[in-house]
Parts: structure tokens; C-alpha cells; sequence
């Protein structure tokens, strides 16, 4: 079986073209056994046996300089201090002012005093450092929209009863 030449302009010595057997000895006559070549161009075999990938070495080894240490790498992480240990304690009274001041959507009565009362929590954290701060915030909020709620409607109802009773009494004078 022949080939043609290979391509790319240069011819290979040991192929004349015409010649379908291996070349010969020029002593003997005998052919030469010839072994085909590796085809530098070829995949590499993935069975083929090869090193440890994962054999130790060092990577950066060619890297370091002698009479030098390696750089400082990262320092520890620091875990900030504020968010681990005992939790704080929360300030009572501001948790009593938030429970009054809600209870006033009911008893109308209780809204101020929360809302006094969260005054006075908020004024008390502040010196403590203790938590319950928006406790104390939600409380006077809430407190004193209600008292204003409250005090409106006071304010309607005396209205309704100073227009009956004039109303009433000029009615009667006839």
C-alpha cells in the first residue's frame, strides 16, 4: 500500500514514493525493521501511566530566594465583641410602658401613662446602657397618639353635649 507524500513541501528521505516494503540493508539486503514513530502532534493517551497527580511538592518552589522568609500571609480573623457573650438585659420599665400603652387602645386610660413611663425608661437606658431602647421609643409613640385619640374624642363628645343642651334650651323657651 502507498502513500502519497506528506504535505507541506518537504519530502522524507526514507520515502521514495514508489516503494511499498521496509528499506533494505545495503550489507546484507535483509529489510530493516523500522518501529513507527511517536506523532509529537498526537493526543496524549489518557491510559497511558503517568506520575501521582497528587504527589506532594512544593509549587512555589522556585519562587523563593535564599536567605528570605515567606511573606506574612493574613492574620487571623478577629471576631468582633459586640455580637457573643451574654445577651443584655432589657430595662423592665420599658417593657411595662409598651405593654400600657397598647393595653390604651382599650382602656384609653393606660395610653399616657406608657407614654410616661416610656419617658422615663428611655431616660433610664440611656444612663444604663442597658437594651430596650425601641421598648421605650414604642411606647411613648404609641402612648401619646392614642392620648391625642383620646383627647379629641373627649373634646367631640363635650362638643355633642354643650350643642344638645343649647339646643334643648332654646327649644323650651317657646
Amino acid at each position: 500500500m502507498t502513500y502519497p507524500p506528506p504535505s507541506g513541501g518537504w519530502n522524507d528521505p526514507a520515502w521514495s514514493g514508489q516503494q511499498s516494503s521496509p528499506p533494505a540493508d545495503p550489507v546484507s539486503g535483509q529489510p530493516i525493521p523500522t518501529q513507527p514513530t511517536a506523532d509529537p502532534y498526537a493526543p496524549a493517551d489518557p491510559y497511558a501511566a503517568s506520575a501521582d497527580p497528587y504527589a506532594g511538592g512544593d509549587p512555589y518552589a522556585g519562587m523563593k530566594q535564599a536567605g528570605q522568609s515567606a511573606p506574612a500571609g493574613y492574620p487571623p480573623p478577629a471576631y468582633p465583641t459586640y455580637g457573643y457573650g451574654a445577651p443584655q438585659k432589657t430595662n423592665g420599665m420599658a417593657i411595662a410602658a409598651l405593654v400600657l400603652s397598647l393595653v390604651g387602645f382599650t382602656s384609653c386610660i393606660t395610653a399616657p401613662v406608657g407614654a410616661i413611663l416610656g419617658h422615663v425608661a428611655a431616660k433610664q437606658i440611656q444612663q444604663t446602657g442597658e437594651g430596650g431602647e425601641g421598648m421605650a421609643k414604642a411606647a411613648i409613640i404609641i402612648g401619646w397618639i392614642l392620648t391625642g385619640l383620646l383627647v379629641l374624642l373627649i373634646l367631640f363628645y363635650v362638643g355633642i353635649f354643650v350643642l344638645a343642651i343649647t339646643q334643648s334650651s332654646s327649644s323650651s323657651s317657646y
